[in-house]
């Protein structure tokens, strides 16, 4: 019997933060928020340097936590063409950068997460934050939800593939899935929330 821990790395990606977050599953129903953070580069200017960076910040993470599966939030289709592009790269970059150390990758709308993590697909950030210090005990900043908008990403991917009702999840490559939520994982799951609520704090970097 496979006693190793699951871990799942989630990312939100952007071009001024990218938030990310690692979630550790142990065993069937124990949840353990390893870490949580965001890579900043407000500061930068050229949008290819951007892109590099957020390439080797990547790298360095999964390196660092060795994911089992990663995680990303697909781009908001909005109005500003710009910005869908600009995100799109981003996504892509992270993308890649998983990809290219062998990791599984899928990707999850926004609304989805957020359906997943709240039972709301409109849910604001701050909401989704709220939930997650709920269920895992995490501790954030208001002001860098980026960060929580990782762990969301993660927390959205185990939910649907660990789930007793049979979900079709998003590979690379793969297409469209249904939506699962956070409701319904409660009223089948109701011993699991006693749980996962229990786990530790863990202090943003």
């Amino acid at each position: 019997m496979n006693t190793s821990p699951r871990i799942i790395m989630g990312i939100d990606p952007g071009t001024n933060r990218m938030g990310y977050g690692v979630l550790e599953v142990l065993g069937r129903n124990k949840l353990r928020a390893v870490v949580i953070g965001d890579i900043e580069m407000t500061k930068m200017k050229d949008p290819y340097e951007k892109l590099r960076y957020i390439f080797n910040r990547v790298l360095s993470l999964v390196d660092e936590y060795k994911p089992d599966e990663v995680a990303l939030e697909s781009p908001f289709f909005g109005e500003n063409v710009q910005s869908m592009l600009k995100l799109g790269r981003a996504q892509g970059v992270a993308m890649a950068a998983a990809l290219c150390r062998g990791h599984k990758v899928f990707e999850y709308a926004p609304r989805r997460v957020k359906q997943a993590i709240t039972g709301n697909g409109g849910a604001a950030k701050e909401q989704v934050a709220a939930m997650l210090k709920s269920m895992l005990g995490v501790e954030y900043n208001p002001k860098r939800l980026d960060a929580t908008d990782g762990l969301a990403v993660a927390l959205c991917h185990y939910f649907e593939t660990s789930s007793p009702i049979p979900h079709q999840t998003v590979a690379v490559k793969r297409g469209r899935a249904k939506s699962s939520s956070w409701e319904s994982f409660v009223a089948g799951n109701p011993n699991r929330v006693v749980e996962e609520s229990k786990t530790k704090k863990k202090i943003v970097k």
